[in-house]
């Protein structure tokens, strides 16, 4: 049985980091972006991620999201249509293709936001491996904001075991886990997203207005909507 949610009136959203806007699209930091945390609690949220729009309005249809696992040779792509979840495919690519392909599956599958999972330490704090992962968040999310789409980064850890738990749970062979770990990790990226109503994840808001204008547009409605 749905637990009702109360909406409050809590102070507006104020924290957002500036990251400098490099001139090298090969900068370890992430280009021309604004990252702030999506606090459902917190009133008046410019850019409400879809994992809120699902919770707090019921009667909202669209915005499919597209899980990321980035790893420094695979690449993770799981796709969530409502509160249904699957993995898609692994991806052997770097740098400009791989962002490429990305959006293209983002198109492919309907899909208006991406969730990258963070790789953060178990206290919490950030790891090499983080750094890179915003740099290519940031590069992705200047690309993604000209068609209206939005980044957002989870805390992803922990997800690589749970996503070997789930493959045996759900009776992946074993001879096929190996391959198919980073998409089930991908996967668990967006559960995580989603039962948490997008309240941990962070956007990687562009810092361009007009860029930040087309973020404001309602994603559009689609009938085909997992309940």
């Amino acid at each position: 049985m749905a637990v009702p949610i109360a909406v409050t009136k809590p102070a507006p959203l104020t924290r957002a980091i500036l990251v400098k806007d490099p001139s090298s699209a090969y900068s370890l930091r992430c280009p021309s972006v604004y990252l702030c945390h999506c606090n459902p609690k917190r009133k008046e949220l410019p850019f409400p991620p879809n994992a809120l729009r699902r919770k707090t309005d019921p009667k909202w249809r669209g915005g499919f999201s597209l899980g990321l696992d980035l790893g420094l040779s695979r690449t993770g792509v799981a796709l969530s249509k409502g509160f249904c979840f699957r993995p898609l495919t692994v991806l052997e690519l770097r740098g400009q293709k791989l962002e490429l392909r990305i959006l293209d599956i983002a198109e492919k599958e309907e899909a208006d936001e991406f969730i990258i999972g963070l790789p953060l330490s178990s206290d919490g704090k950030e790891t090499i491996q983080s750094n890179k992962v915003r740099s290519v968040a940031g590069r992705l999310a200047a690309r993604a904001a000209e068609r209206g789409w939005r980044v957002y980064l989870q805390d992803e850890h922990g997800t690589s075991a749970e996503a070997a738990c789930h493959m045996i749970n759900i009776g992946v062979q074993q001879s096929t886990r190996q391959k198919k770990a980073d998409a089930y990790a991908a996967v668990m990226v967006l559960e995580r997203y989603f039962s948490l109503l997008g309240e941990d994840a962070e956007l990687v808001l562009p810092k361009s207005l007009d860029l930040q204008e087309k973020l404001r547009r309602a994603p559009s409605e689609d009938s085909d909507f997992c309940e």
